[in-house]
């Protein structure tokens, strides 16, 4: 199909781009693209390569500082606190899960609190990793405001996402990788350039009241810090909605809390400074038990979930994690899908660094 593009080209091209035309050094440029190519190949394109604009929007207001180096702020046999220094999000990032990895490696587990960072792309990506060397991994990050707290009208934090990561038999992962909020904010800018009704309990207008109207929302929400997302459960306490704002504070409160960095409300100042913060979580299996006998048997677990009863007109059960990896396995051998806006975007950014277009673009 002429929309799929492969995949190692995709990368080295974004690597260029954020090489000769952001001023990324190639270290930072290699990580950063590797995520973002990584969240297409997923089927995650809201945090692909069509964040180089917000990428761009954070360099040019001087919120991102390439070439600024993460350091260790605070240590102890089983804990880290990162000072990003505005750097590059998922450089820090890297950073931090290196050191957690290693820190874990020796003790069993490692929590690292996060300051002073910048977007690090899907969550995912970064509870995975630790899951690939036997571990439980854990990945939150705050962002940019966008939700309102139950029975609010005005944004005080940002999606909070929530990603963990346990390996199971036969190679698999459990992966949990969800915002806080009930929809990103990508999904609202889709049903605006589409001009349809969102559904309801996605988000609320300046009153603290649900609104369906994608555009009125999203000339509020870029006017003002009135109105805003929803959280995991919508509107009120009836259908659950108090519980999703605890949820997005729990991550508020282990990613800005423990790291005595910004909350969401400051992160992206005026003057620069990215502000956002994360926090990691490793855990060895063996702390348990055999860690063949642990994965065999959560495995086994998650299975006795698949084969359970189906709802009518249903033939599946996804697990959590299944729908990437499925996509992740189509786009390595047929291609990354992108759609038109983000091709031409891509375009346009190689034609403004002299980077050659690869197929499918």
């Amino acid at each position: 199909m002429d929309s799929l593009v492969n995949f190692d080209s995709l990368l080295e091209l974004t690597a260029g781009i954020l090489e000769k035309g952001y001023g990324y050094s190639p270290r930072e440029a290699s990580v950063t693209a590797t995520v973002l190519a990584e969240a297409d190949a997923r089927g995650i394109p809201s945090h692909g390569v069509s964040r180089l604009a917000f990428y761009r929007a954070n360099l040019d207001q001087g919120h991102c500082r390439p070439g600024s180096e993460p350091r260790i702020a605070w240590e102890t046999p089983c804990s880290l606190l990162v000072d990003g220094n505005a750097g590059v999000g998922p450089l820090v990032a890297a950073f931090a899960a290196e050191k957690a990895l290693a820190q874990a490696g020796r003790t069993g587990v490692s929590h690292c609190a996060v300051r002073n960072s910048n977007h690090y792309g899907i969550a995912g990506y970064w509870a995975e990793l630790f899951a690939e060397k036997d571990m439980i991994g854990m990945a939150f990050t705050n962002t940019y405001i966008a939700g309102v707290p139950t029975f609010g009208n005005r944004r005080a934090l940002g999606t909070n996402p929530i990603a963990v990561a346990i390996p199971v038999k036969g190679g698999g992962t459990f992966l949990l990788d969800m915002a806080t909020t009930t929809v990103t904010h990508g999904k609202v800018e889709l049903y605006d350039r589409r001009k349809k009704p969102m559904p309801l309990g996605w988000v609320v207008d300046e009153r603290g009241k649900v609104i369906t109207d994608a555009t009125a929302f999203e000339k509020t929400f870029y006017e003002s810090d009135l109105g805003g997302h929803l959280y995991l459960g919508g509107e009120g306490e009836e259908s659950g909605g108090h519980k999703g704002f605890g949820l997005a504070l729990l991550v508020e409160l282990l990613t800005s809390g423990l790291s005595l960095g910004a909350a969401s409300l400051f992160t992206y100042p005026e003057g620069g400074g990215g502000g956002i913060t994360h926090f990691f979580s490793a855990m060895r299996l063996d702390l348990f038990g055999d860690p063949q006998a642990l994965k065999s048997h959560m495995g086994g677990i998650l299975d006795g979930i698949r084969g359970s009863g189906k709802a009518e007109g249903r033939d599946r059960i996804f697990i959590h994690g299944e729908k990437e990896a499925e996509a992740r396995a189509r786009a390595m051998e047929a291609g990354v899908f992108l759609d038109p806006a983000t091709k031409a975007y891509l375009r346009d950014l190689c034609a403004a660094s002299r980077i050659p277009l690869i197929p499918g673009l």
